[in-house]
């Protein structure tokens, strides 16, 4: 397979895990809302006007787990972690682990739960990833990804069942982080798995 073929398989894959975590994520956190309003949990009904989110999601998964693999050839980075899938599902679970915290557990206030996913956040990217690349790009992203959120909810492109600023901030930021960092786990092993291909 060439090298450009498995770029493209990288990223359909990739692609595909994005929307599938969208889906899960989307559930956990709508399921407190659903009850609150008396309707059935494991409603899909607000993607009918928001139908770009879930490939908006996978194209962002695609891109971010794609970029991660390159910036570590480019700025020459050694993982301290071990590569194998198993420590990748590992990551997925903490990921999967971190949004459930932040729907299901009740906080103090907003600081506190801030400073709660934070410290959830760190420790998946230390048990995970290590890199001072992966640590600035998951900032980033979470800073771009916060932002952009809050400007289309607040433009009415996107609804949200809480759309006060001061609760998005204590959660969203931190789901956006460890996605980066899942993602980009994801699409190094996958490229690693590409380069053990190249080699045989």
């Amino acid at each position: 397979m060439s090298g450009k073929m498995q770029v493209v398989v990288r990223g359909l894959i990739l692609f595909c895990c994005g929307i599938i975590f969208s889906l899960v994520l989307n559930l956990l956190q709508v399921h407190r809302e659903l009850l609150e309003d008396g309707q059935q949990p494991g409603s899909f009904a607000h993607y009918d006007s928001s139908w770009w989110v879930l490939p908006a999601c996978g194209l962002t998964a695609a891109f971010v787990g794609l970029l991660y693999p390159v910036l570590d050839s480019h700025l020459e980075t050694s993982l301290k972690y071990k590569q194998e899938w198993s420590n990748v599902m590992r990551c997925v679970a903490v990921f999967v682990g971190i949004n459930h915290a932040s729907a299901k557990l009740d906080f103090m206030n907003n600081l506190h739960m801030s400073l709660t996913l934070a410290a959830m956040c760190i420790g998946l990217w230390w048990l995970f990833d290590r890199s001072k690349s992966g640590f600035g790009l998951g900032v980033g992203i979470a800073v771009l990804a916060t932002i952009l959120t809050q400007f289309l909810v607040y433009q009415g492109i996107y609804k949200y069942g809480q759309a006060d600023f001061m609760f998005i901030r204590s959660w969203l930021p931190c789901i956006f982080f460890s996605g980066g960092v899942t993602m980009g786990n994801i699409g190094r092993q996958l490229a690693m798995y590409g380069d053990k291909d190249k080699k045989d």
